[in-house]
């Protein structure tokens, strides 16, 4: 047996999702996962998710981070085009809050059933041992 090969028995462990993928929530995770690839629109979520009462006027959000408002107004524009952000106008403001399905549909590829945490590097492989 090759370093690489799989056992006879078809598998040495369970596998880490329940069924593939759909191609249109492939595309919308897709579409999620690449809005949250920037390091400053994953930290806007994040400081949004936590922000006290679930939501952040944008006046909130740019006294914490050293952008411009009309970055910031970009950033969560693109968090909003991802279906991970809603928003509402008050006055001259506009409010943001996290959409709590898109967050538990990132949540369910990135978790594997049974477990807490997968540790990094963490690989299902059979491997021979030299005599």
């Amino acid at each position: 047996m090759s370093k690489q090969e799989v056992s006879e028995s078809g598998a040495c462990c369970s596998p880490l999702a329940r069924e593939p993928l759909t191609e249109d929530w492939a595309g919308d995770l897709a579409r999620m996962f690449k809005a949250l690839g920037d390091p400053v629109r994953l930290r806007l979520l994040s400081l949004i998710a936590s922000h006290a009462g679930g939501e952040a006027c944008v006046c909130d959000i740019s006294a914490t981070i050293d952008l411009s408002q009309p970055t910031i107004s970009h950033h969560l524009k693109v968090l909003r085009s991802a279906g991970l952000l809603d928003c509402e106008r008050r006055g001259t403001w506009v409010y943001y809050w996290v959409i709590p399905s898109a967050l538990q549909q990132l949540s369910a590829v990135l978790l594997v059933e049974g477990t807490q945490t997968l540790t990094a590097g963490a690989a299902c492989v059979e491997t021979e041992v030299p005599a």
